[in-house]
């Protein structure tokens, strides 16, 4: 059995709905994006942390690991991890600090949270993501209930307008977070579970029974799985798919 898994991915693939559906089990903890530099600060008033001005950088950061590790594992011997490739830098270093002198990243996750199940996720279809993301960008909204009704909005409403050339940038960014976390499991030693989010979106109840028995728990019964959040994608997304794919032809025609 595992002590803490971490799931490994980009925006727009699943990870929310994932997150989800494995505290639903209620054996394998709460994740949550515990260590994303937008929402750290956020974290840790939350817990009621002091500043790491009156503590020291050390300090606070054995102090905040301590707080997302007890949170994360939501009341289950299971610690759950959501973390972007964006973050990972930031995450690595801060471990480094508490724990110097170790050989690598996965010797480092290891020390700090024992036992860990890498999963990645991942998307094939990354225009689709691209204009996913782009789309949850400009309308500020991030997430909708199955019954339509918002779970995460970050940003006021906002009229979504085709950019090609922002869905041009993101599209290139995820592929390449995508390569780094590829390149970073080959260079740690690490063999992840790999979660597609077509597959996923599919069949949420699936993937959730085959996470669990990698992770040595229970899976709950098919029938009873219910997911969290539903899809945002719509006639529009799929409007600037096509109009991207023209836009790239046309421009490979000139």
């Amino acid at each position: 059995m595992y002590d803490a898994y971490i799931l490994c991915g980009t925006p727009r693939t699943g990870s929310t709905l994932l997150c989800g559906l494995l505290a639903s089990t209620q054996a394998a903890g709460d994740p949550d994006s515990f260590y994303s530099r937008r929402f750290m600060p956020a974290w840790a008033e939350e817990w009621g942390l002091p500043s790491s001005d009156s503590m020291g950088e050390r300090d606070y950061d054995i102090a905040y690991l301590a707080a997302a590790i007890e949170v994360g594992k939501g009341g289950t011997p299971i610690f759950g991890l959501r973390l972007m490739r964006e973050n990972l830098d930031d995450l690595t270093a801060i471990l480094d600090r508490i724990y110097p002198g170790l050989p690598s990243d996965a010797a480092r996750f290891e020390r700090a949270f024992g036992k860990t199940l890498y999963i990645h996720l991942s998307r094939e279809n990354k225009l689709a993501q691209a204009v996913s993301l782009v789309k949850a960008q400009q309308t500020g909204l991030w997430h909708v209930a199955p019954d339509g009704s918002e779970l995460e909005r970050l940003a006021p409403p906002q009229d979504p307008v085709y950019d090609f050339e922002r869905i041009r940038q993101e599209l290139a960014e995820l592929e390449s977070y995508d390569t780094a976390w590829n390149t970073w499991f080959a260079g740690q030693g690490i063999t992840p579970v790999r979660i597609g989010y077509e597959r996923l979106s599919a069949d949420p109840a699936a993937t959730l029974v085959r996470l669990c028995g990698a992770l040595g728990i229970a899976a709950p019964n098919v029938s009873e799985v219910q997911p969290g959040v539903a899809k945002l994608s719509d006639e529009m997304s799929l409007e600037w798919m096509r109009r991207y794919r023209a836009d790239i032809r046309a421009g490979a025609r000139s």
